[in-house]
């Protein structure tokens, strides 16, 4: 068991996986002015619920505002003080070097869908919309047995890069761009009549167990530091 100094000495941090490009430099950035660790543990937004709901402690909790009011009704986390971070988009991914598809319109990006070898998508947050938007489009039928879907990010961008064909991938902005230096190609953001935008909020844990520690970090995700990295990261 950590002693309680060690506890003081560290704040961890309970967030989803969109988050994951901005944070980490926000925690290295955090340590570099107050030698205190940030340790982070990344989920998708329905699994970050489901811990807290099993016992977790967080100092810090970040989610999406359905998800985090539902943690505020079930006392998980404080709502005195919560605040909107940003938001996300969802991109369009393909493997680097590979063909990249005309996705300008809705209408292109239909015909994409209808012509691609794969159509690959999680189920946080980007995937539970974009499994809305087939079905607006009018393709999720046709494309049901060619479409596959995983738990996150990490497992979704490891298919769409093992592909060999005209595979066609979505998740958040900030993940795709993440993925550049793994072989993943940004092609473009969802066209604008049909994107969609997934606001992350912070708050502090309900019980907190290093209580001045989550302060503190709350207030610097609030600063001029964090906001310019969330904006680097493609975080609005």
């Amino acid at each position: 068991m950590p002693s309680n100094l060690a506890r003081a000495r560290e704040v961890r941090v309970l967030s989803p996986s969109a988050m994951h490009s901005s944070l980490e430099p926000i925690a290295k950035a955090h340590r570099q002015q107050t030698q205190v660790e940030v340790r982070l543990t990344f989920e998708t937004a329905p699994r970050l619920a489901q811990r807290l709901a099993g016992g977790e402690a967080a100092d810090v909790v970040v989610a999406p505002p359905g998800v985090m009011d539902e943690l505020v009704r079930s006392g998980k986390v404080n709502a005195e003080g919560r605040f909107q971070l940003g938001r996300v988009g969802v991109g369009i991914a393909v493997r680097t070097g590979a063909p990249v598809p005309e996705v300008s319109s809705s209408e292109a990006l239909k015909r994409t869908l209808l012509a691609a070898d794969a159509v690959i998508y999680n189920r946080a947050s980007s995937g539970l919309y974009v499994t809305r938007l087939l079905e607006r489009l009018g393709v999720a039928g046709a494309i049901q047995e060619k479409s596959a879907v995983y738990d996150d990010a990490v497992a979704s961008f490891t298919r769409l890069l093992s592909g060999q064909g005209r595979e066609i991938g979505f998740g958040g902005l900030p993940e795709i761009k993440r993925w550049h230096d793994r072989g993943l190609r940004l092609v473009a953001p969802l066209p604008e009549d049909i994107q969609n935008y997934t606001a992350y909020v912070a708050a502090l844990g309900q019980n907190p167990p290093n209580p001045h520690g989550a302060r503190a970090f709350l207030r610097f995700l609030a600063g001029p530091v964090a906001r310019a990295i969330f904006a680097a990261n493609g975080v609005e």
